[in-house]
């Protein structure tokens, strides 16, 4: 009878084919998956380094502004106590200008300092606009025609220098100041002098033919600090005057190293620059004025860039009230951009724009980035290639013995295959070879192969026994996890939901306390005004019992404001308690944390019908705020508590209440610092104590002495976890039988430290 051959599928693939193509498509998906990500990382890495540069930069002017613009409000705050004590005298000019002479030559950054009267009169020092000469100044009252004289090296008058008309009452934002009685800045101003004007040996202020300024102009930039004082009449006695130079804004600003090719500048809310670190001016002329660029139209274009971006983005620069972070493109280069905005007391309201050009930090992430690529392509390649070859290697001896089958299939018997140095293809080529005569041997190799599947049958179910023991001890860590969890978002229902009535509760109390009193003394007062009362308010006192209605009110007012105040704290311990389920390490308080815990188990503390209060011991050191997760720790104190009241309540459970009462049950908590580097909590019972080979185990996952459906064991095995894991400490237990048991907690204060070590 001739056997039919089964039916070919029809899609049939060589051998070869198989082979290659998954594994060099496998190759060429973690190929490109390699360079992807190391793409993406650069890209962050870029992103993250620059946030970095910028927020310190931004900082670093910051504290600038904060340290430079402090200096006119605090010299005009001393020269305002000099006219109290009466050194400064207002009536006598020269001597003040000696006065304001001194304060200008010791602080190069004031460009003006001195007073004005209510009559026009000013007297005050200064510099010149080349920043060199010292300068005193005089405006007489009545005509308005101020003077300037180059002073000598002890502040006299030297020589006149020029004369011009000047209110210095009058600059704009003065009268603003004038009128809220407050020191505050006023306008800030450009004052400029040709470049061709110079003072000479003789004092006087000529043209000469060299010039120092891009613009021709020898300027300063300066914001006007006016302290207003007033008499005891509340008239204006005198207007003190310091105008601080703004243009060492923009050296500071030249000096920051931001980064290579970073740029920082400062400007007003209208747009007019302040200062920045280009080396293009701030100030233009404008026909026969002086003026500040507004950062629209600087001529540096990468300033003007970045202004334009923030306008089409926020509509106005008012708007901006926090701090934004942005990107732009200027020149084919993405630009990474912050805006801070800076205020003071006094009234500055700044923004800080601080910019930096990705191609600062590109340069080797792209360099590494092609060499990744390079290497990923060089390693596809020689997959491919020893795919090939392998292939190729298997495929021949697998061709030759299916042909040797074939033959066999046919009747040809006598039909033998090559060996190959591939261990698998060479034991199936012997075992074709050898298949008539060692028929006998194959049932013997059946047989070994059954005893090695019963082996692995026993170490499968092994390792199977010991997965469903992991699964367990996991599912117990998130059941345990899950009713923490729980409970923390329970209390902090709770807490939040008590909260506001109590709150309400509590400030009306003292309003009704208030009330009450009143309306006693008003009763008071009509029984002093009417002393012999109508029968029916007579009958009325009686039934009421007035005179124990005045004692007693007060006292259950004061009792209700104590009980809402108590409850106010627990509340409070109760919010603590409910961070069970945060997931930052954060700094806290550990006694915080302690006192919450031990609110919770209130109830299992405080005395019962059959046992007096478990009294706790507080032995707390001096600590600091320690990082850790408070949650997770909270969970760990609440473990080692309740297992000490377990054991203080099963040790005594046969005692009678006397028993009991002359040898109370107490929980001694002491914390203290190791080493300036460690913070240990120890919780201490004075229960019977733990056997030693109890001990060693407590530890363990599943291990419980309590009886069954009373503890799945996994309490202490999550504490120890969370300790040791979590926060990089020791959690140990030492008991001596009789004596009681001590569980001590050591984390770090830092968890870096946890990290190094």
């Amino acid at each position: 009878m001739k056997t039919a051959r089964p039916a070919k599928s029809t899609h049939q693939f060589p051998l070869r084919l198989i082979l290659i193509v998954p594994f060099v498509l496998q190759i060429f998906a973690a190929v490109g998956l390699v360079g992807y990500l190391s793409f993406r990382n650069g890209q962050k890495a870029v992103n993250d380094l620059a946030n970095q540069l910028i927020d310190k930069a931004s900082q670093q002017v910051d504290e600038h502004l904060d340290t430079y613009l402090a200096l006119p409000q605090q010299l005009n705050q001393v020269n305002a106590d000099a006219i109290a004590s009466g050194r400064l005298n207002l009536n006598d000019p020269k001597a003040s200008e000696q006065y304001f002479w001194s304060q200008a030559r010791a602080f190069e950054t004031i460009s003006y300092i001195g007073y004005a009267l209510p009559n026009g009169a000013e007297s005050g020092a200064g510099r010149w606009v080349n920043g060199v000469n010292l300068l005193v100044f005089e405006n007489l009252p009545g005509n308005g025609v101020a003077s300037d004289y180059i002073a000598d090296q002890r502040g006299n008058r030297k020589s006149l220098l020029q004369s011009y008309q000047a209110d210095p009452l009058s600059p704009p934002g003065v009268e603003d100041i004038i009128k809220t009685g407050k020191p505050a800045w006023a306008a800030i101003y450009t004052y400029a002098f040709e470049n061709t004007v110079q003072i000479t040996e003789a004092g006087k202020a000529i043209k000469s033919h060299s010039g120092t300024s891009d613009i021709g102009l020898n300027y300063y930039v300066a914001v006007p600090a006016r302290y207003p004082i007033y008499d005891q009449k509340g008239k204006l006695r005198s207007l003190l005057m310091v105008d601080l130079l703004l243009t060492n804004v923009s050296e500071f600003l030249r000096n920051l190293k931001v980064s290579p090719s970073g740029q920082v500048f400062i400007m007003e809310r209208d747009g007019l620059l302040i200062g920045s670190s280009s080396t293009q001016p701030v100030v233009h002329k404008v026909k026969d004025e002086t003026k500040r660029h507004s950062a629209l139209d600087s001529p540096d274009p990468l300033i003007r860039t970045v202004a334009e971006k923030l306008k089409q983005q926020f509509q106005n620069f008012t708007t901006l009230q926090n701090t934004q972070e942005l990107q732009v493109t200027f020149n084919r280069q993405r630009q990474f951009i912050q805006v801070t905005p800076w205020r003071d007391r006094f009234g500055l309201d700044w923004l800080v724009v601080v910019t930096v050009p990705e191609s600062d930090f590109t340069s080797q992430i792209n360099a590494n980035t092609r060499t990744t690529i390079l290497l990923c392509l060089g390693a596809l390649a020689a997959a491919t290639i020893l795919g090939i070859y392998t292939s190729r290697w298997i495929t021949r001896p697998i061709l030759k013995l299916s042909q040797a089958s074939e033959a066999i299939a046919t009747g040809q018997l006598d039909q033998t295959v090559e060996t190959t140095n591939i261990k698998e293809l060479d034991a199936v080529a012997q075992s074709f070879n050898h298949m008539a005569s060692q028929l006998q041997d194959s049932f013997n190799e059946l047989a070994q192969t059954n005893a090695e599947l019963e082996n692995r049958v026993e170490v499968r179910t092994a390792e199977l026994s010991q997965t469903l023991v992991d699964l367990r001890r996991t599912q117990a860590q998130v059941i345990q996890t899950e009713k923490m969890s729980s409970l923390g978002q329970l209390v902090a229902g709770v807490a939040h939901e008590i909260n506001n009535p109590v709150n309400f509760i509590h400030g009306n109390v003292t309003f009704v306390d208030e009330y009450a009193q009143n309306l006693l003394e008003l009763v008071q007062l009509y029984q002093q005004e009417y002393p012999l009362p109508t029968p029916a308010i007579e009958a009325k006192i009686d039934e009421m019992d007035l005179e124990f209605l005045n004692e007693d009110m007060l006292k259950l007012l004061s009792s209700m404001k104590l009980g809402t105040e108590r409850i106010r704290e627990i509340v409070k311990s109760l919010r603590t308690f409910s961070r069970l389920d945060e997931a930052d390490m954060k700094e806290v308080d550990i006694h915080e944390g302690i006192e919450s815990t031990l609110l919770i188990l209130q109830h299992r503390l405080k005395p019962k019908p059959d046992r007096p209060a478990i009294a706790v011991i507080r032995d707390y050191g001096k600590l600091p705020l320690v990082e850790c997760y408070p949650g997770q720790l909270n969970q760990v104190l609440m473990n080692i508590v309740v297992n000490a009241i377990d054991a203080l309540e099963e040790t005594k459970a046969n005692c009678t209440y006397q028993e009991k009462k002359d040898h109370p049950d107490q929980i001694t908590i002491s914390t203290s610092v190791i080493d300036s580097q460690w913070v240990q909590i120890a919780i201490a019972d004075n229960g019977v104590g733990i056997p030693k080979d109890i001990q060693q185990r407590i530890f363990n996952p599943f291990f419980t002495t309590k009886p069954v459906g009373k503890g799945t064991g996994m309490g202490m095995s999550i504490s120890y976890q969370i300790v040791t894991e979590k926060h990089g400490g020791k959690l140990e237990c030492f008991s001596t039988p009789g004596e009681g048991t001590e569980f001590v907690i050591q984390i770090p204060i830092r968890q870096q430290l946890s990290a190094a070590i």
